[in-house]
């Protein structure tokens, strides 16, 4: 007997021998009230039939046992009479419901309304590898609206991913309000790449209000997600220069942002112009300015109290305007702002290179997966300093890059296009010399938007790879399992065309992926 497609891959699945659970609009749902609801929301939108909540001896038992296992586990037991989902925690339960969503199939062989839909009889014990599992998304490039983020938010849930990371700033615009800094918002949030609007606004730009930024971070709460807010700096600050000259160098010019500027089009940019180009590395703060500091302390120390998770992201990529000696002070004065404030610091890995860091600082790799001269070596330096990494191989998990054969969304800097098989098939350990799972604190996949406009561009270029990213993150090492092979993902991963269609899922159809029609 075939074993039922599951993604990510659980730690360990066993077919049952007997009848699947029939499900019928007579079928009971019935245990913790998040979880109810929100299976039967899936129920629904997947078979159009509505639980029911009593009256049925046959029916789906969601519980929580806080002895039971891990941190996010959970146990999956089906027969013929009963499904009984059970997690060690709330966040468990919910990953839990997740997967028993994904395990619904039509019956071929049911003739009647209400027994044309199983869940095979199966047994799951499941629990994460790493406890961050990320999906990172631009709103600086393109800005996106609430709503768009919060569907964002549901479909990464849908794949035991726990962390949203926004990348709330950069050249092109500075998207959250901060009552301590008003003229970021006021004055350098009103443009974007090309000057193009986003999907539901007349204008380019935008920005999150307080109570957007809170209503974000509930809503990502409900589903059992962080948020982690990233304000880039020093480089990628020439939004900050539009509302605070003061505080920022003049833009320098070199070849290779011409080259940049000729292969993707734009201006080059001038001190208190808005910037709509896709060129990088061309602004830098004044780092050996008291007033800059003044301004970190004043940011990060506003972002925190509207923070309630754990991590705070500076940035600290592509400082190309930046001496060495003046981005290490910067690094460890930012740093350190952050953990005086209770917060964990986080870096992109150039960060690595600083001396001075703080040593809880999280790094963020996004080299190769065969990593460029000396990056290795700035990764590995927040492991040997204290703390972890996270993994994001840009040539392997940026969503943002083009498909193979998919549509003219993305771009191809990094070893692009990007098929969904190598976006599968790498292995967190192997990245980064000296570095293994003791090392890792998780997986992200990030989705830059300079090409990616509405929602539905985000679900082209994020479905299916971000489910390649998520089993990385989630499910046991490449070898250690059965399921943990590139033929198994592509059946698995295909086999969700149907669930992520009723979902409202715009997936891309890659050739790549065997895609089941129902």
């Amino acid at each position: 007997m075939s074993l039922p497609a599951v993604v990510p891959a659980p730690a360990s699945i066993d077919a049952g021998s007997g009848a699947p659970f029939r499900l019928t609009s007579d079928t009971t749902v019935t245990g913790e009230a998040d979880a109810v609801a929100a299976l039967a929301a899936i129920v629904e939108a997947r078979t159009a039939l509505t639980p029911a909540t009593e009256g049925s001896e046959s029916g789906i038992d969601l519980r929580i046992d806080p002895g039971s296992g891990a941190a996010e586990s959970y146990r999956i037991a089906v027969d013929e009479a009963s499904v009984v989902v059970t997690g060690a925690d709330a966040a468990g339960l919910f990953y839990g419901v997740q997967t028993l969503g994904q395990l619904i199939a039509r019956d071929s062989a049911g003739g009647q309304q209400d027994a044309e839909w199983t869940v095979p009889a199966v047994t799951i014990e499941d629990a994460p590898r790493f406890a961050y599992r990320g999906a990172m998304l631009d709103v600086a490039r393109h800005f996106h609206p609430v709503e768009t983020v919060k569907g964002y938010i549901d479909r990464a849930a849908s794949l035991k991913l726990n962390a949203l990371h926004l990348h709330l700033t950069d050249d092109q615009g500075w998207r959250i309000q901060l009552e301590s800094r008003p003229e970021l918002t006021e004055r350098a949030s009103g443009t974007s790449v090309g000057g193009d609007s986003t999907e539901g606004q007349g204008t380019p730009g935008g920005f999150f209000t307080k109570a957007d930024y809170r209503e974000i971070v509930e809503y990502a709460a409900s589903r059992h997600m962080i948020v982690v807010p990233e304000i880039d700096m020093p480089g990628h600050t020439h939004a900050v220069g539009l509302a605070y000259p003061e505080l920022a160098e003049e833009p320098t010019i070199s070849d290779h942002m011409r080259e940049i500027i000729r292969d993707y089009g734009g201006e080059e940019p001038r001190p208190g112009v808005p910037y709509e180009g896709m060129a990088v590395g061309f602004s830098s703060l004044k780092t050996r300015d008291e007033a800059t500091y003044d301004f970190v302390a004043d940011v990060f120390g506003e972002l925190a109290a509207m923070t309630p998770g754990p991590y705070l992201h500076f940035g600290g990529d592509e400082s190309l305007s930046t001496t060495d000696e003046d981005f290490a002070v910067f690094v460890a004065r930012t740093s350190q702002i952050i953990a005086d404030l209770g917060k964990t610091p986080v870096a992109w890995h150039e960060a690595g290179a600083a001396t001075g860091l703080t040593d809880t600082t999280i790094g963020q790799y996004w080299g190769f997966l065969a990593p460029q001269e000396g990056v290795a070596d700035k990764a590995r330096a927040f492991v040997d300093n204290g703390g972890q990494l996270i993994l994001s191989p840009a040539d392997a998990i940026y969503l943002d890059m083009k498909y193979p054969n998919g549509p003219e969304l993305g771009l191809t800097w990094a070893n692009g296009p990007t098929s969904i098989e190598r976006a599968y098939t790498w292995e967190p350990s192997d990245i980064v010399a000296g570095v293994d799972d003791s090392g890792i604190l998780g997986v992200e996949a990030p989705l830059w938007t300079e090409t990616i406009r509405t929602a539905a561009d985000i679900d082209t270029m994020a479905f299916p790879r971000a489910a390649a990213a998520a089993e990385a993150a989630w499910s046991p090492a490449t070898g250690a399992s059965d399921l943990r092979t590139w033929a198994s993902f592509r059946e698995r991963v295909g086999a969700l065309g149907p669930l992520w269609t009723s979902m409202g899922v715009g997936f891309h159809p890659s050739e790549e992926i065997p895609w089941a029609t129902e």
